[in-house]
């Protein structure tokens, strides 16, 4: 039991920070009066206290934290988090969520799923509304690298929290030389994209409160909106084009945002081969798509089609979420195409979801690869990204990776189907969960309020197993990670 003193102090540590995140919903409540201020300062109250309790008894003894010891604090405050964010959701008086419902609703914003079970949101208080886009936001980058900054002066390392958390292959590689200050060089690149969308949506003609929320779901891409229209509701141009470009800054790598504004040349952009290939994929599926739309004459002029294909393309393959048309009633061509695209995903690194682009380029180079050993059976052909080698255990966890995701999204399918849903709802709830994506076609198209409540559990499972990247809450199942 020694080994789990470390994990209990900073599960209840990250607790106390998280009910602090019920003070903003809390004031904008007040300030807006149009809404019941309890449900957040009841969840203040419990959260904190539950957090207290959890730190309390071993606050004053020493442990310290192992690598796997950070997978489990990850997986245990994601789950808690998403059970303690349902609470303001479950008290308020509307929309009146079951305690399914508010889970549901809670995993999905800090997840920046953006899947939803709520209808009427243009209804909804100004104090819920900043709740739910809040979620996302601080779901973006991951709560736990914002207390990887914080966590050292209290005394704790973060290194093994950071590695456990952080999207991509290759988790080893730091921006700088201690992980507190990563974790702020992150945080630092994360707050100026949202300000500088919410400055450019607000210029654009968004109130401030939209403008504010809705930058923070497009740059968590979490896909969250303040009306039941999305980004629709606005029918702007403006609005749109300001949303394509931050969904896809916000879907690249954050270490080369990093590296491009510390050497101050953008060109670095265009010789990251990740960054090219995220760009030629979006481009390649932005032309089939508007094909697609203009051909089959679901818009009669090209540059209608080019523009509702454009954000979709855009919103779809970062796994945002945002619409600005009803795509799951476009041809099934697109839909399905826009799906595969959400598979894929942004780029590691990114607050995207999906297998991410770096994995499916290395995929391919694999597979490339393969073919040229049939031709050449003796020659030494490694696996190049940038014009550097790849080793071999890299290229190994991602053809891991890439197996298991495989397989969750096949039993995950398999499971909701059992429970009667037509086939083309599980596979797209299922898709759209695991890429935390938002929203999927067929009944799940425009929300998730006629999903039954086995189906919301499994795909609360789905939409876990696709932030943590399937790997951080698998290892839990192993039965080598619980010796000691």
């Amino acid at each position: 039991m020694k080994r789990f003193i470390a994990v209990q102090k900073i599960l209840g540590l990250l607790l106390m920070i998280f009910s602090v995140s019920m003070l903003p919903p809390l004031a904008v409540a007040l300030i807006y009066g149009d809404g019941d201020t309890l449900p957040f300062a009841y969840a203040f109250g419990l959260i904190l206290g539950l957090g207290l309790l959890t730190w309390l008894p071993v606050a004053r003894r020493r442990a310290d934290l192992k690598l796997r010891d950070g997978f489990l604090v990850v997986v245990l405050f994601w789950v808690a988090l998403g059970l303690c964010g349902a609470l303001p959701f479950w008290i308020a008086a509307e929309p009146a969520l079951s305690p399914t419902e508010a889970v549901f609703e809670s995993i999905s914003g800090l997840t920046t799923t953006g899947a939803t079970v709520i209808i009427g949101i243009d209804e909804l208080p100004h104090g819920l509304l900043w709740y739910r886009q809040q979620l996302q936001w601080l779901g973006g980058m991951g709560i736990i690298v914002l207390a990887v900054a914080v966590l050292p002066m209290l005394g704790v390392g973060g290194m093994q929290l950071y590695r456990a958390e952080m999207p991509g292959p290759m988790k080893e590689s730091k921006l700088t030389p201690r992980i507190a200050e990563t974790a702020k060089a992150l945080w630092y690149i994360y707050l100026a994209l949202t300000i500088a969308c919410a400055l450019s949506y607000w210029l654009a003609g968004m109130t401030p409160f939209d403008a504010i929320g809705h930058a923070f779901s497009t740059v968590a891409i979490g896909g969250f909106s303040t009306h039941d229209d999305s980004i629709g509701y606005f029918n702007s141009t403006t609005i749109e084009m300001i949303a394509v470009l931050f969904m896809v800054l916000s879907g690249v790598n954050f270490a080369l945002h990093f590296t491009v504004l510390h050497h101050r040349n953008p060109l670095l952009y265009l010789a990251d081969s990740e960054f090219r290939f995220y760009l030629f994929l979006l481009l390649l599926t932005v032309v089939l798509a508007t094909a697609a739309l203009y051909f089959t004459n679901t818009y009669i002029h090209w540059d209608e089609a080019f523009t509702a294909g454009l954000f979709q393309v855009v919103s779809i393959g970062t796994t945002t979420g945002f619409t600005t048309a009803a795509f799951y009633y476009w041809p099934a061509f697109i839909g399905i195409l826009l799906l595969f695209l959400a598979f894929i995903g942004g780029c590691a690194g990114s607050t995207g979801g999906g297998i991410k682009v770096i994995r499916f380029l290395l995929l391919i180079k694999q597979g490339l690869r393969e073919i040229e050993r049939l031709i050449h059976p003796n020659a030494q052909l490694p696996v190049r990204i940038g014009g550097r080698v790849v080793e071999g255990r890299v290229v190994d966890a991602v053809w891991g990776f890439f197996s298991l995701y495989v397989a969750c999204f096949v039993l995950m399918y398999l499971a909701l189907a059992a429970t009667g849903l037509d086939l083309i709802t599980a596979f797209s709830a299922v898709a759209a969960c695991l890429n935390n994506l938002g929203p999927g076609l067929a009944m799940v198209g425009a929300h998730y309020s006629d999903m039954h409540g086995p189906g919301m559990w499994i795909l609360c499972i789905a939409m876990l197993l696709g932030r943590l990247e399937v790997f951080t809450l698998l290892v839990l199942l192993a039965p080598t990670f619980w010796q000691r």
